[in-house]
Formats: C-alpha cells, structure tokens, sequence
C-alpha cells in the first residue's frame, strides 16, 4: 500500500512513513552505490500515515534540506550532478545520493524543554541521562543544547531513546563522539541562522552514515527539516505562545479527536490547508526566497 511512482530504471527498495527509497533496476540496497530519496507527500503522526497528504510537502522538504546542506559546509550524502539524473516525475522530490552504512542512532538535539524530552524531564529530572536545573516547563529554553539520541529501532518497532554511553555501545567511542560533536555543530549554526529569520530551532534530529567506498562520515537523509526539527516564531513565543512551523497542527487536531484506537480520522481540509501553509511560510521565512521549489 504505497503511492510511489514506478520509475523507469530504478526499482522501489523501500516505503517509509514519508519517504520512498529507490535503487538501479535489478540491484538492492546492500549492493547499490547510489539510490534515489523522494520525499512524499505523506503526513504522519503517533506512527500512522494519514490521510489526506499534504499537497507539495515532499518538494518543500527536499528544497530546504538542499538549502541546509549548502550552508552547513559538511560532507553529505548528496551526489554530484543529481538533479540530472532524477527522474522528471520526481524532480523537485527527488535526491540522488550515496548509498551509506547507516548508523543506528538517531542524533537528537535539543535548546528547548518539550515534547517527549519534557515528559522524560517531569519524570527523571533529565533527558537522556542529561540532568538538567529543576523548575523547567514546556519550551523552556535549555541553558545550553544537549544531545540526546535515540536508537533507530528495527522497522515496526519504537525507536528508544538512550545515554551517551550507550551510543559508545553501539558505533564505538570514535564515532559516537563524532557524530555528537557534529549534531551540536549542526544545530548550533541552523539556530543562528534561523534567529535571523525571527525563528526559534527548538529541536533536531538527524543522521550520519559512512561512504561505503571511502569509509568518510557524513549527514544522511533530511537536514534541519520542518518534519524533523521543531521550529517556533520568536515573537509570539516571547509573549509566552507557541507557533510552531512544523506538523504540530495535525498532531493537535488529531490528539482532539482520535483516541488511539483504530485507523485515525481523515483530516479535513483546512488542517490540511493550514500546516501546507505553514511548511511554506517556514520556507520562505528561512530563505528569504532563496529556497524556491525546484519544480512548479
């Protein structure tokens, strides 16, 4: 059950919650120097994809992980001359990319207390073995950002959030400093930038693979993203209001009106229309134009 175009020449390899992997015909991942990352239209929420998507996401958040990945000036997955060879029914959507040994940990940063960290917080004083000064609450800005990962989980289970001394478990010392060292580095400089715009970075994740060729570590998948960052308005937030440009417009309207139980509802219209608007906004808020979508 997926919307993913047949491409000529490539073979689907896999279909996330938003995003579609594809392959050379008649290779796999484990073999493919390259695939093909297309970014959906999809929204998803509490771990169901929902229905209706939302139109133009997928090119709106493959646009702005370009616009990071060109300001951030760290090795990515990107391929050279990948706009060529995208296929013109993805175009837009579409990123050529090396194929990576991914790392199971997924890096997450925070400068604000909220979400899941505020949970974790209110219950152990901490995040992610991060102890932090008592007295906080929802948005609260962090007296510094702290990394807290997660493990990626095997596919259809929960990925679970996890110490610093557990990522050394995993990847070795070496790579779980340096990918910590770089996820604060990421953050710090997308905060700057984004405060430029009058924009708040309350939280990130993100994600490092090793070239299978030359060993070298580099950012994979989506980079700073309205799907997998929290981004606030400043000026409302002094006031003490959260307006967040990310897809916390559906899952509010979802936590109103679904219980958990069963298939979700069908978002109506003007959720739809609005968190669309949103991802625009933050778009054109970060960029100041420059990130316009490739293709329409």
């Amino acid at each position: 059950m997926t919307d993913a175009p047949a491409l000529e020449g490539w073979d689907l390899a896999y279909s996330g919650k938003v995003r579609d992997l594809y392959v050379p015909a008649g290779l796999d991942l484990a073999s493919a120097p390259e695939m093909l990352m297309v970014a959906s239209d999809r929204v998803s929420a509490f771990d169901h994809v929902l229905e209706p998507a939302i139109p133009g996401k997928g090119e709106l958040l493959t646009t702005l992980t370009r616009w990071w990945i060109d300001r951030l000036g760290l090795p990515s997955q990107l391929a050279p001359e990948g706009d060529e060879r995208t296929p013109a029914a993805v175009r837009g959507r579409g990123m050529l990319v090396r194929t990576l040994d991914m790392l199971p940990v997924e890096c997450v940063v925070r400068g604000r207390v909220t979400g899941s960290g505020l949970k974790e917080y209110q219950q152990a004083g901490s995040i992610s073995g991060v102890e932090l000064p008592e007295g906080l609450v929802d948005g609260d800005a962090l007296p510094q950002p702290i990394y807290t990962p997660a493990w990626k989980a095997p596919q259809g289970e929960h990925d679970e959030n996890v110490s610093f001394e557990r990522t050394v478990e995993l990847v070795g010392a070496e790579d779980a400093a340096a990918i910590r060292d770089l996820s604060l580095r990421v953050f710090e400089q997308g905060a700057a930038i984004a405060a430029e715009a009058g924009l708040v970075l309350a939280d990130t994740k993100l994600e490092f693979g090793r070239d299978r060729i030359t060993g070298e570590l580099v950012l994979a998948d989506e980079v700073l993203t309205s799907d997998s960052s929290r981004y606030w308005d400043a000026a409302p937030l002094a006031e003490g209001r959260v307006e967040s440009f990310d897809k916390q417009i559906v899952r509010d309207w979802l936590s109103e009106h679904w219980d958990g139980e069963g298939e979700p509802p069908v978002l109506p219209p003007e959720i739809v229309e609005r968190t669309a608007a949103r991802y625009r906004e933050l778009l054109e808020r970060l960029t100041g134009g420059e990130g316009e979508p490739l293709v329409g």
